[in-house]
This record gives structure tokens, C-alpha cells and sequence, in this order.
């Protein structure tokens, strides 16, 4: 107390209190630091307490920060309409202290997820994401800084959602780009223009999928649940592979579901059975195709894990969440019923976003790959899923489909 009382810092009530001449500051990524105007000099630690602080969390809502003509950080308050040099979260400050990581589940958010994370520096691309969870994907990343590019087949409703976005906050990065996943021949232009762009890719997302669909063939001669739900998927992240390298450390996040327990690929060799992805009219059952093409986005997500990961490219697969009420089963009157019956009872788009977002920037998943998550937890899935001959397989049959169908540009790698 003597050396406080010498240096002149024993005249304030609190601990935390700072002595005359002192004033707390904080740095653009919200660390504290302590000015001493007296000798024209700053510290991180506190003068009294000797510890280090930090901002709690993002700011309050209606705040933004800004730089002003010098250069300085200014906080501007939207609602009450003020400018202020001082950080409104100083008043919630906490210690430097190793926090754990925040455990979410099927009741979180994508925005619950996100919340307080900076994804100005990311470049984020989101297949089908005019509508469900798609949109509030690129939404709750678009709202946290991220530049999102909405690949979707409808240009004028892509268009639309990417305007909702914006009109939300005036100052988010987003654009919509057309991508139809019927037609290999689009994405195959889909890729060349934002390759041309020179633009890099952190985060892919394959979220666009089709459910209940009568029986049709694409212009390609394939079964369009299988070709949409996966090997157009397949073809964008073959064609993207090399930006995703540059990009790294990159994630590729494919939305799976958990109805892949329920079905096989294989045949009695052990090989996956094209017959079975792409049956003809008379075989076909529309809920059985897309249960096989959900076990192709995940044997496929284990398998370009395996292969992209010493690249710094990592691929998970998730389930967004049972009882979810989306456009997706539009195709079938019934299950449209069911769903709008059950709707009180299921799931928001947010909620079903929130696995999503998780697999797309959790710190705790940096480096990590080849897994399945459900409600932001990872679980095991089918047997069938686990099995790494018929993930090789569906690989190299899937190489062979798009080589039959069309020439790679120049810059489409083959792994």
C-alpha cells in the first residue's frame, strides 16, 4: 500500500478503478489497453490490478465502429444516433483467462453460433441459398462480415434473397451468381467465371438438394436426385479444388441428412452400383433416391477429407436437424401435408443452419475432418457410411460420369 500511495494510486474506492491521469482504451479486435497521459505512455495491464482485459463478446446491437479522418476508432451508436471514442463493451470487460469453447446444440442458432466472430476476411459460396436453410447460412454469415456468393439455379429469386440481405444491413458483401446442379454444362461455367475473378474461396458449403422428386432424367442422361443432391456437387469441388488450396486453411461442408442409415450403394462385389443412383423409371422411388444420394454426400465427404486434408482442406458432413419444416418436399403433396401438420412442432431455418455454420468455422474443428455432426455434435454414422472401399468407389465412378459427360476446363484438377 505504500508503493500505491507513493505513486499516487491509493485515492480511488474501487480495485478496478484507474488513478488520475489514466484511461482505459481498447485495440479493433478488443483488447484493452491503459494510456498514462501524464507520462505519454500505454500498457496492456491494468496500473493497480496488474491484469490484462478484454471486450466481452460483439458490440451491442445498434452499434458499429468506425474510423475517423485521423485514423482513430470511432463507435457509432445507429439508434441514439452518437459518436463516441469509448468501446461500449468496456463496461463488460473480462479477465484474460483461457476460455472453453461454447457447446451448442439442436435448440442453437447459426446467429447463436456466429455470435461475436469476425468473418470480414472470409469468402463464403452457399448452394441453394435463395430459400430455408440455405438463406440463413449465407445470411448469419453475410450479418457477421463474411463476402457470400448464393449459388442457386433461379437467378431472379437469388437476386431476391441476396436483396433481403442487405436491406437487413445495408453494409453486407453479397451477390448472387446462377449455378443450376441439373446441368454439368453450368457448372462447369459457374466455375470459370469465378475462377476469372481471381477470387479466393475459405468456406464451401454444398447445401442445394432436392427431395420427393418425380421421376426425371437431366440433360445429362442421369436421374436428377442423384445428380443434384451429388455428382454436380462433386464437379464444383473438383473444379474449385485448386482455389480451395490457395484459400487454405479452406472447408468444404456438405449437408447430409440422417436418412443415409437407411439404404446401400453396393453391389454383391462390393462396388457402388450406378443402377442403384440412377435407376430407370420403373425402379425408381423417389424417397429411397434421395436417402442413396445422402450416403453419397457423406462417403464422399470422408473420401475428399482423406485426399484434401495435407492440402489444408478440410470437408465435414452434417444433418441439419429432424422435424425441420423447408421447401424441399414441395414435389410431394403428402409429405407437404405432413410437414405443414407437424410445422408447430419443428424446427426455424435458423436452428437448422446452425450445424451448418458450426462445421464452417468452429476453432475447435481447424484442421479437422472426415466426420458427421448432428445438432453440433459429432455422431457416428451408418456402417455403410464408415465404409472406405465403397467411398473409393463412388469416387472413381463419379470421375468417370462427369468424363464421359463433359471436358474439363483447363485448371480442373483430378486427385
Amino acid at each position: 500500500m505504500a508503493a500505491l500511495k507513493y505513486a499516487g494510486m491509493d485515492d480511488t474506492d474501487s480495485e478496478d478503478e484507474l488513478p488520475p491521469g489514466w484511461e482505459e482504451r481498447s485495440t479493433t479486435d478488443g483488447w484493452v489497453y491503459y494510456a498514462n497521459h501524464e507520462e505519454m505512455k500505454t500498457q496492456w495491464e491494468h496500473p493497480k490490478t496488474g491484469k490484462k482485459k478484454r471486450c466481452a463478446g460483439a458490440l451491442p446491437y445498434g452499434w458499429e465502429q468506425e474510423t475517423d479522418d485521423k485514423g482513430q476508432i470511432i463507435y457509432v451508436d445507429h439508434i441514439n444516433k452518437r459518436r463516441t471514442y469509448f468501446d461500449p463493451r468496456q463496461a463488460f470487460t473480462v479477465e484474460d483467462v483461457q476460455l472453453k469453447p461454447k457447446r451448442f446444440d439442436g435448440n442453437s442458432s447459426a446467429l447463436e453460433v456466429l455470435h461475436g466472430r469476425d468473418l470480414s476476411d472470409r469468402l463464403v459460396l452457399v448452394t441453394g441459398a435463395n430459400s430455408g436453410i440455405g438463406f440463413e447460412t449465407a445470411r448469419s454469415f453475410a450479418l457477421h462480415g463474411a463476402h457470400v456468393i448464393l449459388a442457386c439455379r433461379n437467378q431472379s429469386r437469388a437476386i431476391k434473397a441476396a436483396r433481403l440481405i442487405t436491406e437487413e444491413w445495408s453494409k453486407a458483401r453479397v451477390e448472387a451468381m446462377t449455378l443450376d446442379l441439373a446441368s454439368l454444362r453450368s457448372v462447369r461455367e459457374f466455375a470459370e467465371i469465378f475462377k476469372a475473378r481471381k477470387l479466393p474461396l475459405h468456406v464451401l458449403v454444398c447445401n442445394a438438394a432436392v427431395c420427393t422428386q418425380p421421376w426425371r432424367l437431366t440433360e445429362d442422361g442421369l436421374e436428377s436426385t442423384f445428380q443434384i443432391c451429388h455428382l454436380a456437387h462433386f464437379y464444383l469441388v473438383q473444379l474449385l479444388l485448386d482455389v480451395l488450396r490457395l484459400s487454405a486453411p479452406a472447408r468444404v461442408v456438405v449437408v447430409s441428412s440422417e436418412s443415409h442409415r437407411f439404404t446401400d450403394l453396393v453391389d454383391t462385389c462390393g462396388k457402388v452400383d450406378l443402377n442403384l443412383l440412377s435407376p430407370p423409371q420403373k425402379q425408381y422411388w423417389s424417397m429411397l433416391a434421395y436417402n442413396r444420394a445422402k450416403l453419397c454426400n457423406l462417403l464422399f465427404s470422408s473420401e475428399l477429407n482423406r485426399r484434401m486434408s495435407p492440402f489444408g482442406v478440410t470437408c465435414n458432413a452434417l444433418h441439419p436437424g429432424n422435424m425441420m419444416y423447408t421447401s424441399i418436399h414441395r414435389s410431394w403433396w403428402l409429405m407437404t401435408l405432413l410437414f405443414t401438420l407437424a410445422r408447430p412442432f419443428t424446427k426455424s431455418m435458423q436452428q437448422g443452419a446452425a450445424t451448418t455454420v458450426y462445421c464452417a468455422v468452429a476453432p475447435e474443428l481447424e484442421g479437422i475432418g472426415g466426420m458427421y455432426f448432428n445438432n453440433c455434435f459429432r455422431c457416428l454414422p451408418s456402417p455403410q457410411a464408415q465404409d472406405t472401399t465403397a467411398a473409393l468407389s463412388l469416387w472413381e465412378l463419379s470421375e468417370r460420369l462427369i468424363q464421359e459427360r463433359s471436358t474439363p476446363p483447363s485448371g480442373a484438377r483430378t486427385l
